[in-house]
């Protein structure tokens, strides 16, 4: 496993490393998978749709790439074992995983409660991601190498009226990944947690209310991409939300409870 910097295109003294989209049938995953595969990466493309997942893989391959399908739910944690020590040996190694999977199912109004869709979007958004992720970490550390990227979001920045069991399925993936990066660093791994705002995807369509500074998931890929390259550990995409969530952090609590987003 190499830890430098993605490299530009494959060459004999900087060869292709080896990278897992979880997440990636459409939407951002999609875009991050097109996008390191024009980095020179080797991809396991991992979702719960193979139809999509078996069109971008032929998309990525007639363009010279290398992307294999691999369907899976991720909330179907006792079958990961199996599945990454069979897409290691495919791959013959691993440099980068990100997380993408997620799912938002709004509650349907601030007087409505749904525990079964708040236990769905723990256990895809949240459980999934250390399922994978945590025997990952254990790899990398052992390696002394290698760069995870979560996708969390800005929803898990507080706690917000709209949506309570996504804000806490983000605001547990947002801890999670900083106690990875805490644990990782001093390995020589970098562990990098990704906040987009709203990106013009089928989940933004659901949204209620306003959506503003949405943007599409290739832009965001490319900030994602070029945060990699940097051993960034945090960012927000678009940047301007950075900006945005820090006068959300910093609204007085009694003042906060007002608001109705």
């Amino acid at each position: 496993m190499s830890d430098s910097p993605i490299p530009a295109s494959p060459t004999p003294l900087n060869p292709r490393r080896r990278g897992i989209v979880l997440g990636a049938s459409d939407g951002l995953g999609a875009a991050l998978a097109r996008q390191l595969s024009a980095e020179g990466f080797s991809l396991a493309l991992i979702a719960r749709r193979a139809d999509k997942l078996n069109a971008l893989c032929q998309e990525i391959n007639s363009q010279d790439g290398q992307a294999w399908a691999y369907a899976h739910n991720v909330s179907d944690y006792d079958a990961v074992p199996a599945l990454l020590r069979k897409i290691v040996a495919d791959l013959g190694g691993l440099d980068l995983v990100i997380y993408v999977a997620s799912v938002n199912l709004p509650p349907g109004g601030l007087d409505k409660y749904n525990f079964e869709n708040d236990k769905q979007m723990i256990e895809v958004n949240l459980i999934g991601a250390m399922a994978w992720l945590t025997p990952i970490a254990e790899m990398f550390q052992s390696a002394k190498a290698g760069q995870i990227v979560g996708i969390s979001s800005v929803a898990g920045d507080r706690g917000r009226v709209g949506n309570p069991g996504y804000n806490t399925s983000k605001a547990g993936l947002t801890t999670y990944l900083e106690a990875l990066r805490n644990r990782l660093t001093r390995h020589g791994v970098n562990v990098l947690t990704v906040k987009p705002g709203f990106m013009k995807t089928e989940m933004l369509k659901a949204a209620a209310g306003p959506t503003p500074f949405a943007i599409e998931p290739d832009v965001a890929a490319n900030h994602i991409v070029k945060a990699m390259k940097k051993r960034k550990q945090v960012i927000y995409t678009a940047p301007i939300w950075r900006w945005i969530m820090l006068a959300i952090q910093h609204t007085p609590s009694f003042v906060f409870r007002k608001l109705s987003f």
